[in-house]
């Protein structure tokens, strides 16, 4: 009933500062560390901008992934541990995938990989896992989409490379309401080819490739404050066609204005998903 209470309050907008970059001629790319460790990121120049953010609640029902690039979507799950890797990938793969076949209608859905964050310093460092995202981005791009499925299905890349494919994830709370650092989401619309800029993105053992954003005043972004557990945003972070439907979906963790006092930290999984048709 308290959480119920807190989203009817929210206001339907806030001003808060998301962080750009400038291209600058410079190669940019991040190296990632080990889980627990902090990422470090060279290139480019950062571009902080106070935005405007709409309230995605009111309007969740209107959303669509092949038009906006993403969609709120209540959603139970039967984890009881998130820091247990075994249960997450016996009990929450399978109900991701069936998630993002209802969400997306593929005929099939590969679960991939997951990362579990937090803006916890000391929990990041105790459980071995990962920041959050504090600038503007993308995941995959027009070369490192086809490449996870050259890299994850080699057997098959070359048939399933020759259909539509996209990637999907899927990002939620672990435990607690959201309260610190909510993902803001660009609506896909408002994305151009022009704002994107290749961010080469180093892993021990592979190179991989996301996109940095430059801004853009018609970027028109939403959050959902006070996410719970059971709440997820399912949003695509790729797509083969190009034929006007969403694509990219930018997206970045961000300082929220309307945190409590004495807020907790955020604890969130992201889970990516290759969704043939």
């Amino acid at each position: 009933m308290v959480a119920m209470l807190e989203q009817e309050t929210m206001p339907d907008a806030i001003e808060a500062t998301l962080n750009y970059i400038v291209e600058t001629g410079e190669k940019i790319f991040t190296q990632t560390g080990a889980p627990g460790s902090l990422d470090v990121r060279t290139g480019g120049q950062q571009d902080p901008r106070r935005i405007t953010i709409r309230n995605g609640r009111p309007s969740a029902g209107k959303l669509a992934l092949e038009q906006d690039g993403f969609r709120f979507v209540r959603h139970d799950t039967k984890v009881a541990n998130f820091f247990d890797e075994d249960e997450v990938r016996r009990v929450y793969y399978p109900e991701m995938e069936a998630l993002v076949k209802a969400e997306s209608g593929a005929a099939r859905v590969v679960v991939f990989d997951h990362t579990l964050r937090t803006a916890d310093d000391d929990l990041r460092e105790k459980r071995g896992i990962r920041e959050v995202v504090r600038r503007v981005h993308n995941d995959y791009t027009e070369w490192s989409g086809p490449q996870r499925v050259r890299d994850l299905l080699p057997r098959e890349a070359d048939e399933l490379l020759r259909r539509r494919f996209a990637i999907v994830q899927v990002w939620r709370p672990i435990r607690l309401p959201v309260e610190t650092f909510p993902l803001a989401i660009c609506d896909a619309r408002t994305l151009a080819r022009d704002d994107l800029v290749v961010s080469e993105r180093r892993y021990p053992g592979r190179i991989g490739q996301t996109y940095a954003i430059k801004y853009n005043p018609r970027h028109r972004w939403y959050w959902f404050p006070r996410m719970r557990r059971d709440e997820a945003l399912v949003f695509k972070v790729y797509d083969s066609l190009d034929d006007g439907r969403a694509r990219w979906t930018a997206h970045t963790a961000f300082d929220d204005p309307t945190a409590p006092p004495n807020a907790r930290p955020r604890e969130s999984i992201e889970i990516r998903t290759l969704a043939f048709f």
